[in-house]
């Protein structure tokens, strides 16, 4: 017991040491030896120049096949599997696991979901509630009235609070709802193996076509019931009265999972997720005491079926809100502490980790490029920009009269300058990407809102600096120094917090 505490903290302490490493290195470098230092600068400003040139083009292929199947009949294309496929024998399990929003976030993600071209005595669906929240059972009997009689089943259910083994995560509330489903489904029956469960965050709101475009993608895959399904996440149901900087942030953030659908070897569920219910009971439901709940079920599942497990990107969106609150300042401390959670999700590295050394039927190989595809993307995460922003003025700070005088010296801010300009170009190729994922702009809305959405991204520099690498080394700090993080949810709504 005492080794294996020691291996996961030493796990724990990897990532952090590896970034804070890097960053004091470089500044070490920049300082006593300012010419290496400007030389792995340069190196590093032609790797990121090389590196968006491959993001970007990721970006523009994912968002082809997003406009290539928009629109499109997937429960048509249901309807014209051979019959053995049994698309009519398919339910589909939605749990919202909810905190504290309130009627005015979960009445449209319910609205949403009743508009979907499925049918729909086919759906159970689950309104998670925590049981210590003073409004849950009046939301609960309110949405019950409303929507109950709009699905094939409709239950509420009310996740004690302080169970054993658990924290307060948004894994106990769905775990707790999913076994509250299960003895539905077993009453009524019901293979899981023939249901599909979504977990979707409380403010999500499908797109019409999604559980057509699920099923038609759970039924033709090869191996179903070993993949996880993730739809592309867009921040559109109040992006128009949201803030400029709580916008940009959140259309980054839908461009990087997007990208990250192109690269299928590092890509894991996120978010809003769908995945067989029978995988998901064999595998002991989501995780009740981890914050990153939605990522650690796809780790748990490639552990359970030894590593033949993967995730199959869906082109086709979901749409949740933008995190703001009623000014800039508290606007940037919303979406720093939602940044933070999602950067937390650097507790999977001992997760995995140490899955990997009790898993004896996964290729070595394969457990060694997971591994560091895990790692990497977050010390990347952590030192981009602090790299690019911050480092990369140093040596000519601290070079001295003869450094100054250097080709070098002369080139450093060249390049620098280079690659800014070329992060300028591209970013002209995200701005028009964003604006045709933009929702249609709401009367009310002054038509200036369209020049504003145009300029806003002058501030690209701004929230880089901020929400780039901070929150990513704040959230390893913690880690390696076994400061546990607390769930902390962010709260939305149509209006400010």
């Amino acid at each position: 017991m005492k080794k294996a505490i020691i291996l996961k903290r030493a796990f724990e302490i990897i990532p952090g040491a590896l970034s804070w490493g890097i960053i004091i290195s470089l500044i070490a470098l920049s300082v006593a030896y300012p010419v290496a230092s400007a030389i792995l600068i340069i190196s590093f400003d032609f790797y990121w120049i090389i590196r968006t040139i491959y993001l970007t083009t990721l970006l523009i292929m994912a968002h082809h096949r997003i406009s290539r199947q928009r629109g499109k009949d997937w429960l048509g294309l249901c309807l014209s599997l051979p019959a053995g496929k049994g698309w009519q024998d398919l339910y589909q399990l939605v749990i919202f696991p909810v905190y504290n929003e309130g009627l005015e976030v979960l009445r449209p993600s319910l609205e949403a979901l009743s508009a979907s071209h499925y049918p729909k005595e086919k759906f159970i669906v689950v309104m998670a509630f925590e049981e210590r929240s003073p409004r849950a059972y009046d939301n609960a009997l309110a949405l019950e009235k409303e929507f109950s009689a709009k699905f094939g089943s409709y239950l509420s259910t009310y996740h004690p609070d302080n169970l054993p083994g658990e924290g307060r995560t948004k894994g106990a509330n769905a775990s707790w709802a999913a076994g509250a489903a299960k003895k539905l489904i077993d009453a009524r029956r019901i293979g899981c193996e023939h249901v599909v469960v979504s977990c979707f965050d409380a403010d999500t709101c499908v797109d019409p076509e999604y559980f057509g475009c699920l099923s038609y993608h759970f039924l033709t895959s090869e191996k179903p019931h070993q993949a996880s399904y993730q739809p592309m996440p867009v921040y559109n149901n109040n992006i128009w009265q949201a803030p400029s900087f709580a916008r940009l942030v959140e259309i980054s953030s839908s461009f990087c999972q997007m990208i990250d659908s192109m690269r299928l070897e590092k890509f894991v569920t996120f978010s809003s997720h769908s995945m067989s219910f029978k995988t998901l009971v064999e595998v002991g439901y989501w995780p009740t005491n981890m914050i990153s709940d939605d990522s650690v079920i796809y780790w748990k599942s490639f552990l359970h079926y030894n590593g033949d497990y993967r995730v199959v990107p869906l082109y086709i969106t979901v749409s949740m809100d933008v995190a703001y609150s009623s000014n800039i300042w508290k606007t940037i401390v919303v979406q720093y502490k939602q940044k933070r959670r999602w950067a937390w999700g650097v507790e999977n590295f001992p997760f995995v980790a140490e899955g990997f050394m009790e898993n004896r039927e996964i290729p070595l190989l394969k457990k060694l490029r997971r591994s560091f595809n895990l790692l990497e993307s977050h010390v990347s995460w952590a030192v981009w920009a602090v790299i690019l922003m911050v480092i990369g003025p140093l040596p000519i700070f601290f070079g001295g009269r003869l450094f100054s005088q250097m080709a070098i010296a002369y080139n450093l801010p060249k390049i620098t300058g280079l690659l800014f300009q070329f992060t300028l170009f591209t970013s002209l190729t995200w701005i028009f990407l964003s604006w045709t994922i933009l929702p249609p702009r709401p009367k009310g809305v002054s038509w200036l809102k369209n020049v504003l959405l145009l300029l806003e991204w002058f501030f690209v520099p701004a929230i880089v600096l901020l929400l780039g690498s901070s929150p990513a080394i704040d959230a390893q700090s913690r880690l390696m120094f076994a400061r546990y993080m607390e769930f902390n949810p962010t709260l939305k709504g149509n209006k400010v917090l």
